[in-house]
């Protein structure tokens, strides 16, 4: 690890975090047994098995990693962000295909309880892998499942008072924590009320989700109904099959309407 002679310009959002982790503490620690590599401008740049997940809120960790596992890239330690140098921002330089491709999105940790470890950006490499399988998104949060379960219970799907889908070839997904999702065939919709919508996600549980828009009597929902092409191993029982907000539309099972 080497000292980094760029300009000290940090992403905002970058400072708030390392010091609310400062101050607060994260919200949960702990180590996890799988084996965790990261790949970044077509370089391995971190292969290991003493991985922390970290809670930086409630919802679902991020992956912390050890600093002096990174080995495949420079890593480069800029300024500190505390006066006490308990965490640092830093850069990753790349060693692969695309000389003087780096990020700066990185933290480095030198005191207190995420004591050598670096914080990568997510989104900023190119592909994570828990042992040799992808990761979407973000880490799953070990204490959450899905359940997917076929249901023959009618789910009516409305806009401004038209029915836009209507099935009773369902297939329930109940993730933990939140509320269900009702996933139909594709044929139970009327088309003529969609558009596509150029709009992609990623799940770490479902995978890369695409998107339709909904519209109705001038009403236009962006984004209203989406589906997984090819979801992971998980949540295979869905593929193919649509699914619309429910808090965006009128959604009513076995004619008793849902709250929205």
């Amino acid at each position: 690890m080497s000292e980094s002679s760029h300009g000290e310009h940090y992403p905002k959002e970058l400072r708030e975090l390392a010091l609310k982790l400062l101050t607060n503490g994260p919200h949960k620690v702990e180590k996890t047994p799988r084996r965790v590599r990261v790949l970044f401008d077509g370089i391995w740049i971190l292969d290991t098995t003493s991985a922390r997940h970290v809670w930086e809120h409630p919802y679902y960790p991020q992956y912390y990693v050890p600093t002096s596992a990174i080995t495949g890239a420079d890593l480069k330690k800029n300024k500190a962000v505390d006066d006490d140098g308990s965490v640092y921002f830093a850069e990753l330089d790349s060693k692969g295909s695309h000389p003087g491709a780096y990020t700066d999105r990185v933290l480095i940790f030198e005191k207190g309880p995420l004591t050598g470890l670096t914080r990568l950006d997510f989104g900023t490499m190119d592909a994570w892998f828990e042992e040799d399988t992808p990761i979407y998104g973000h880490p799953k949060d070990p204490y959450k499942r899905i359940d997917i379960l076929p249901s023959s219970r009618r789910i009516t799907v409305k806009l401004d008072g038209i029915v836009v889908a209507d099935s009773t070839m369902n297939m329930y997904l109940f993730e933990t924590g939140l509320r269900p999702r009702y996933y139909m065939p594709k044929t139970a919709i009327q088309w003529q009320y969609t558009t596509p919508s150029d709009t992609t996600s990623l799940c770490p549980y479902k995978g890369r989700a695409e998107y339709y828009n909904l519209k109705v009597n001038g009403k236009e929902i962006k984004d209203g109904v989406w589906w997984y092409r090819y979801p992971t191993h998980e949540s295979a029982q869905v593929a193919g099959m649509a699914c619309f907000y429910n808090e965006k539309v009128e959604v009513f099972v076995d004619g008793e309407k849902e709250e929205s």
